[in-house]
């Protein structure tokens, strides 16, 4: 993806029950989650905006776990985003 292109990412809820709890980004330098939203059936709608000038690649995980059980869920989705810089003339 190019710098400043922004991404929407829907994930359904998942057949074993399991609903989507968090989204995170490895470098948010690179690629920002900007909005997140789980709509009542349990799709998760990810806002994704590719910042600054520099390239490189971040992993944006999404963690789920079950609603009614105490206990720590894990990243359940992994998406590799690269961002590669428009290229200079000079």
């Amino acid at each position: 993806m190019r710098p400043g292109t922004v991404v929407s990412l829907v994930l359904r809820p998942r057949t074993d029950g399991k609903r989507w709890t968090a989204v995170r980004s490895s470098a948010p330098v690179l690629v920002l989650v900007t909005g997140r939203r789980v709509a009542a059936d349990g799709t998760a709608h990810i806002s994704l905006r590719s910042a600054g000038t520099r390239g490189g690649s971040a992993e944006i995980g999404v963690s789920a776990k079950e609603p009614d059980v105490a206990g720590t869920g894990g990243v359940a989705f992994t998406l590799v985003v690269t961002v590669t810089p428009y290229a200079r003339e000079r």
